[in-house]
């Protein structure tokens, strides 16, 4: 893999902290802003939301902007966002901070997506897109887990301080490391924009971004309340939560190399592995989350099956809109963030329900089951190697 595809990884590892980060902060966010924990829960669906209006806005916008320009602008506008959110005493002001720095991250993301997509030949489109997505699980393993250390020992402020001051030196790497010269696929060829929103219309690629939408709802849904479960199910002290968002991100990064290395060739394989095993995991993990040991197992597996499958479902997406090649990486962002808006809501309805805290892992099954039960019917288009099949043409 090309140099420049793991300077893009770096910088997505600051915004996958920052994106996966509430996970641990949550409780002394909603303490210091006097709101509840449910309330405080909308910011990462603020996060989302902004990331699914801005992946197909922005990169409408930026499509024959010079690449490198764009990336390094949105990664100093995320930035930005970051010191502003440190600094406001007030709710609102924060939840705006969030969303401005989610289309700062979505125009970002969509252009690294396709830039990735350049980067390799026609066929390893799943591993670019492993590669950056590593950025993400690394960040689960160090950067959220290191920010909730920090959370407890600084506060939560400090934690905002610490992602952008991590976006620095991603800037200077994209500077250095990303080609300014860039192909204006509009203006040299490549579809026009209307053909390329056209793709949308294609029965094919709305299956598969549904269907990653909701793997992901299902992943955002627990990961974004497994504090709670972690202190008050488990009964586990409260720097436990950082060793549990460890054990899930290794297991994310495990499940997306892995997935990585098959999703462009043998994809069926994960989906018809990965896809029961992560239904039966939900529930398992709210039966056995007052266990210590069976809950840190489980959050390991369900991590790794959660982006091995969503991963996999992703590159069907990048494949899916070929006919798209500037719009494709806002695409995939697209349904990665509207899963990641509608689980955490999703989740938060449970928690005032007989199941409480564990409501989320409940709801995280229910949303599993219903991506199975879609794509079993169109399970040739979903395991499709490295192209579409024509059973929604």
């Amino acid at each position: 893999m090309p140099l420049p595809l793991y300077l893009l990884a770096l910088a997505v590892f600051a915004m996958g902290t920052s994106e996966f980060m509430l996970a641990g902060l949550l409780p002394d966010i909603a303490s210091d802003l006097d709101v509840t924990v449910g309330t405080a829960g909308a910011l990462t669906s603020a996060f989302a939301i902004g990331m699914i209006v801005g992946a197909p806005l922005v990169a409408a916008l930026a499509r024959n902007w010079p690449r490198r320009s764009s990336l390094l602008w949105f990664l100093l506008a995320f930035a930005a966002a970051h010191a502003v959110g440190a600094v406001t005493t007030s709710f609102p002001v924060l939840f705006t901070t969030r969303v401005v720095a989610a289309l700062a991250n979505a125009g970002f993301l969509a252009v690294a997506l396709t830039a990735a997509a350049t980067l390799v030949p026609p066929d390893k489109k799943g591993r670019a897109l492993a590669v950056l997505l590593s950025g993400t699980t690394v960040a689960t393993i160090a950067g959220v887990p290191g920010g909730s250390v920090l959370g407890t020992f600084l506060g939560w402020r400090a934690t905002f301080w610490a992602v952008a001051a991590l976006c620095l030196p991603a800037a200077l790497g994209i500077l250095k490391g990303v080609p300014a010269r860039q192909a204006k696929e509009g203006a040299t060829g490549g579809p026009a924009l209307r053909a390329e929103l056209a793709q949308l219309t294609r029965p094919r690629l709305i299956l598969v971004m549904l269907l990653g939408a909701l793997v992901n709802a299902a992943t955002f849904g627990s990961f974004t309340f497994l504090a709670p479960v972690v202190t008050d199910t488990a009964g586990l002290d409260e720097w436990w939560i950082s060793v549990v968002l460890v054990l899930f991100g290794t297991g994310a990064f495990v499940g997306v190399t892995v997935a990585g290395r098959l999703s462009d060739r043998r994809p069926g394989p994960v989906v018809a592995a990965g896809g029961p095993l992560l239904l039966i995991g939900w529930p398992a993990l709210a039966v056995l989350a007052h266990r210590p040991v069976a809950l840190c197992v489980l959050v390991f597996v369900q991590g790794a099956l959660s982006f091995a499958l969503g991963g996999t479902l992703i590159t069907r997406v990048l494949y899916e809109a070929a006919g798209a090649p500037a719009m494709a990486g806002s695409y995939a962002t697209a349904a990665l963030n509207v899963g990641a808006a509608v689980g955490p809501l999703v989740a938060a309805t449970t928690l005032g329900t007989a199941v409480g805290h564990l409501g989320p892992l409940w709801a995280s099954g229910l949303l599993v089951a219903v991506a199975l039960l879609i794509a079993f019917p169109f399970r040739t288009v979903v395991v499709a190697a490295g192209r579409g099949a024509e059973v929604l043409q």
